[in-house]
């Protein structure tokens, strides 16, 4: 069996790791590169996208730096299967084409200063009929029903608790080269146990002889959710108390629909003030809706609030509206009435999110609340990172609303999940690889696995580096 590490090796984004066993090629995730504009779009069109040398294609979840490159397969030849939860193919029929429509924009652009330059167009990496090609291959599997996908080769997914439908990948194999049978487990994101909405993540508590497991924050602690809640309260109201705005850049699927639920919560007990929210973004309305058909993914504090509460919808309340047109988002963009706006995207590169920044970002009496992991590069990092002034539609624009972050609402374990996790495994992998962590924290998640686990052989793989077990 033959490993190589196409993506998400030391830095978090672009996950693809292909799988080489018994004259089969396996691909498990299929993800975006993000982050530097040149540098993503030379990524995500190298040889990983040739989609005729592929057998099998494995999601771990709807993430678009886990699922964004799919279409680009399908366009370069792949018919293969492409194997995953119930609703992380229903999230992909929407993320694709979403995803898709921004390839389209983002190629229109350029092209537009291509053509003044005297220079050749480029294609789009794929298109909205390429997404439509796509989802005929998509294969829903419930989890912990083991299936023969390829020749020696049975899939078992299992709760991976990160977003609604993530799941862990079990493979085992019967490896011919060998004559072993070897168990693979990639363990997709790690969610964290307690945080609403879906359920904890599973150990695989009978171990593995190879684990390819992430440490996005393998050096890092959240702090308890409960606390992030708190937090989420003192924001909205100190923030209103000085008549501003709250602007919450957030990813679409997972962390707009626990922003939306904690806020239900917290309206509901009267502890912030009947301000305007507002979900400004027309992929979380449309995720939201495939949200509230799958309640079977449901943890049990949301089917009880869904008991108790008198809409029986976590993701709706009387103070909240799904903007949709654009009619309606320019005028709430231009507003200076004060407001919780939630918008996507949630690293501040694109979407919705960036008008209503412009509008308000230069006002003290504003919050930006950044919720979550920020790639290099991104208009997000450099506002975290504290700069004076940043970039927004090629004007400069300075930062003077107040920049909040909560990590507590992150949807990945933190060091001591992570370690939990794998610790839970009785039989300790052969061979350990860390992936899908800056290298700063994969580093740091390796010594502890080694040092607190007594885990043996931990690689921290470079870019398309290859292992043979």
């Amino acid at each position: 069996m033959k490993i190589t590490f196409l993506g998400a090796a030391k830095t978090v984004t672009g996950s693809q790791y292909l799988i080489e066993a018994n004259g089969s090629r396996l691909l498990l995730d299929c993800g975006l590169f993000q982050g530097k504009r040149k540098t993503a779009f030379e990524l995500n069109r190298q040889s990983s996208c040739d989609g005729k040398k592929l057998d099998a294609v494995i999601l771990s979840h709807a993430h678009i730096d886990h699922s964004g490159n799919i279409p680009c397969l399908v366009r370069n030849g792949f018919e293969g299967d492409i194997f995953c939860t119930s609703a992380t193919r229903d999230l992909c029929a929407v993320m694709l084409m979403d995803s898709a429509f921004l390839q389209e924009k983002d190629v229109e652009y350029v092209n537009r200063k291509r053509e003044k330059e005297g220079k050749n167009p480029f294609e789009p990496l794929y298109t909205k009929k390429d997404v439509v090609s796509a989802m005929q291959y998509f294969v829903g599997l419930s989890y912990k029903r083991k299936r023969q996908i390829l020749p020696g080769i049975e899939l078992t997914l299992v709760e991976a608790g990160h977003m609604l439908g993530s799941a862990h990948v079990v493979l085992d194999i019967d490896d011919k080269d060998t004559g072993k049978q070897t168990r693979l487990v990639f363990s997709g994101d790690i969610g964290r146990p307690g945080i609403p909405i879906i359920r904890d993540p599973q150990p695989i508590t009978d171990g593995a002889d190879v684990l390819i497991i992430e440490s996005t924050y393998g050096d890092r602690l959240h702090p308890p959710y409960p606390e992030s809640e708190k937090e989420l309260k003192r924001i909205v109201n100190e923030t209103v108390a000085r008549g501003g705005s709250l602007l919450i850049p957030a990813f679409a699927v997972g962390r707009t629909q626990q922003i939306v639920y904690a806020l239900h919560k917290l309206f509901g007990k009267g502890e912030i003030p009947n301000i305007p929210i507002y979900v400004d973004s027309p992929l979380a309305t449309r995720t939201t809706d495939i949200f509230r058909l799958h309640p079977e993914a449901y943890d049990e504090e949301i089917m009880q609030f869904m008991m108790q509460d008198s809409n029986n919808n976590p993701f709706g309340f009387e103070t909240l509206k799904y903007t949709a047109s654009v009619e309606e988002s320019k005028v709430l963009s231009s507003s200076d009435r004060p407001a919780i706006v939630i918008s996507a995207s949630g690293m501040m590169e694109g979407g919705r999110i960036l008008h209503h920044l412009k509008s308000r970002i230069s006002n003290p009496k504003n919050t930006i609340l950044v919720t979550g992991w920020q790639a290099p590069y991104t208009l997000g990092r450099r506002i975290v990172d504290g700069e004076d002034e940043v970039r927004i539609f090629g004007e400069i624009y300075p930062v003077r609303a107040k920049v909040e972050v909560l990590t507590g609402f992150s949807g990945h374990a933190d060091r001591d999940g992570l370690l939990a996790w794998a610790g839970a495994m009785t039989k300790k992998p052969q061979h350990t690889f860390v992936v899908h962590g800056e290298e700063e924290s994969a580093t740091a998640f390796a010594a502890a696995l080694k040092s607190e686990l007594g885990f043996a052989n931990i690689v921290i793989p470079d870019p398309h580096q290859s292992f043979t077990i």
